[in-house]
């Protein structure tokens, strides 16, 4: 069986999330700016940490974390100036198979008795291009804080007139090291390496 993650998060972390310039693909209305500065909440129904590993060569089983929550500051002026912080519950781990889960919510994974809560901080974010850039967060898994870069892209921002609210959609890619948080089992017949993919819509009410 398998391990587990890093996530936020990056994640994660999370996300996680966010930050790249510019408000392309995006549509502006008489209540302001497609994406105006300010503090920005997941929306619970619309975002996705995932992961997924290669197993022992035969499949790339995915997992996700069901119950997270991230805030954005997000700056409309200076893209590079935003900031993510994300939390995730570690016990919501869900592979789709409730004997693992157990298994991954243990101390010989995540030990979510002694380490419940797994964090991302971002630290830095550089714009590649208008809607693209790169998001590097300090990620804490058991009590291990390692850094862990994202590449992000921004895919939507505006104002919704029938919610009344901001609202910025971001996907995001990196790949981390389970063995980097001693989530190593079974590495390397179980691979090392995790691949992160997240999607988050972020919203802000304009009431």
């Amino acid at each position: 069986m398998i391990y587990s993650v890093k996530v936020l998060a990056p994640v994660a972390a999370a996300f996680l999330i966010a930050a790249c310039g510019g408000t392309a693909n995006s549509e502006e209305t008489e209540a302001g700016s497609a994406a105006i500065s300010g503090e920005y909440k997941a929306d619970q129904k619309h975002r996705y940490i995932t992961f997924h590993y290669l197993h022992q060569g035969y499949s790339r089983p995915f997992l996700r974390w069901r119950d997270w929550d991230a805030t954005l500051n997000w700056n409309a002026e200076d893209a590079t100036a935003s900031s993510v912080s994300v939390t995730i519950d570690a016990s919501s781990i869900d592979s789709g198979v409730d004997e693992f889960d157990g298994h991954l919510r243990g101390d010989k994974f995540f030990d979510v008795e002694n380490h419940p809560v797994i964090t991302f901080e971002s630290t830095s974010l550089t714009t590649t291009d208008e809607n693209t850039g790169t998001m590097t967060g300090d990620l804490t898994i058991k009590g291990i804080t390692k850094p862990v870069t994202l590449n992000v892209t921004m895919n939507r921002a505006s104002f919704s007139e029938r919610n009344k609210q901001y609202k910025i959609g971001f996907s995001a890619k990196g790949t981390v090291k389970r063995s980097d948080f001693g989530v190593d089992l079974y590495a390397p017949v179980v691979s090392d390496e995790v691949d992160l993919v997240i999607e988050t819509e972020f919203e802000m009410s304009a009431e």
